[in-house]
């Protein structure tokens, strides 16, 4: 485990550093596994604390058993739980479920737009009631200088293209051609004025290396990730229109880490149930440059 124990280390040097360097600091919380890694390492971080607000771009598209998960774990964990959503494409219909976009456009509008409009504090940014358990309109409408996020290299092209601080503009564009040199543990961490900067403290994790740490720390996953006795399980997490099952018999972290380590998934890319990216040609990687998670 000296493995995971490296990975932990530098993972939790990265958290403390951006959160004495980055103002106004919140954290993506996707209910996904790397995700859900990256808050039981922030807890580690900060002595059980979370000391930023968590943040969910809910598309309103979400498995259901991923919302009533967040909301349970935010709970039982005394999270401060932002919910953004894209209200106005909503009640327009604009979306891939209603016919009138594709997928990329949809996740453009659902996803993109509605994160940039949360992380500025212009868009619809809700907070958990941790007395009522409801989420009422957040009061607070300051921007997010920094946003920490749960991404890996490995896991998809464009985001081995990432710095682990990673500047993006006023309107959280990511330009692939300017972004700082890192060296070892030498990260650059004072930006311009306006800068909005994403941190990605999970950046040189595997898929393998989530599952066994999940393993090793009994965090808590959503169900969906487990075999429930069809013979079928989640990989990946999106919406449920747009998102397809992976054929597993585990269910457990233990042996989701076995059947990785088999090489079952070798030749099948990890994000093979999300439909957008069968549909992607670049267009991905648009999208990550004009804001995306």
């Amino acid at each position: 485990m000296e493995h995971l124990d490296s990975l932990e280390n530098r993972s939790i040097h990265l958290l403390r550093e951006a959160y004495s360097c980055i103002p106004n600091l919140a954290m993506l919380w996707s209910i996904g596994k790397d995700s859900t890694a990256l808050l039981h390492l922030t807890r580690k971080a900060f002595l059980g604390h979370v000391p930023f607000p968590l943040v969910h771009i809910d598309t309103n598209y979400k498995i259901p058993e991923m919302t009533a998960y967040r909301d349970r774990l935010a709970r039982q964990w005394k999270l401060t739980m932002i919910v953004g959503r894209n209200d106005a494409a909503l009640a327009q219909k604009q979306t891939f479920p209603d016919g009138a976009v594709d997928r990329i456009a949809c996740c453009r509008l659902l996803k993109t737009q509605a994160l940039r409009d949360t992380l500025s504090g212009q868009g619809v940014r809700l907070k958990l009631d941790h007395a009522t358990g409801k989420y009422e309109p957040d009061p607070g409408r300051e921007p997010y200088t920094g946003i920490i996020a749960g991404i890996r290299a490995d896991e998809e092209g464009s985001r081995s293209k990432e710095r682990y601080f990673s500047p993006r503009d006023q309107q959280n564009r990511w330009d692939l051609g300017d972004q700082p040199p890192e060296f070892w543990d030498q990260y650059k961490t004072d930006f311009a004025p306006g800068t909005h900067v994403r941190i990605h403290p999970l950046l040189d994790w595997r898929e393998v290396d989530v599952w066994e740490y999940i393993d090793r720390e009994r965090i808590p996953t959503v169900s969906l990730y487990y075999d429930q006795g069809a013979g079928k399980r989640y990989r990946s997490l999106g919406c449920y229109p747009c998102t397809l099952p992976v054929e597993s018999m585990a269910r457990t972290p233990g042996e989701i880490v076995a059947e990785l380590r088999t090489g079952k998934f070798k030749d099948i890319a990890e994000r093979s149930g999300r439909a957008q990216d069968q549909e992607d040609r670049g267009t991905l990687e648009e999208l990550r440059r004009d804001g995306y998670m």
